[in-house]
């Protein structure tokens, strides 16, 4: 992978992460208020499966 490779990954990571807030800021506010009464280990678990889903998916495209 290229310097320029992880740029494009990056990016593409900040356009997803912000079309929620963009197109539906108050069910993304919701949201957030949601992930904030969860504890700890509940978000852990959340963390772990999206990174390994994420894993699972470069793993695909290799």
């Amino acid at each position: 992978m290229t310097g320029s490779d992880w740029l494009a990954a990056i990016g593409l990571l900040l356009v997803v992460e912000g079309v929620l807030p963009f197109a539906a800021p108050a069910v993304w506010r919701d949201g957030f208020r949601r992930m904030q009464a969860l504890r700890d280990g509940q978000l852990r678990f959340i963390g772990a499966a999206s990174m390994l889903g994420g894993v699972f998916l470069l793993m695909l495209l290799n």
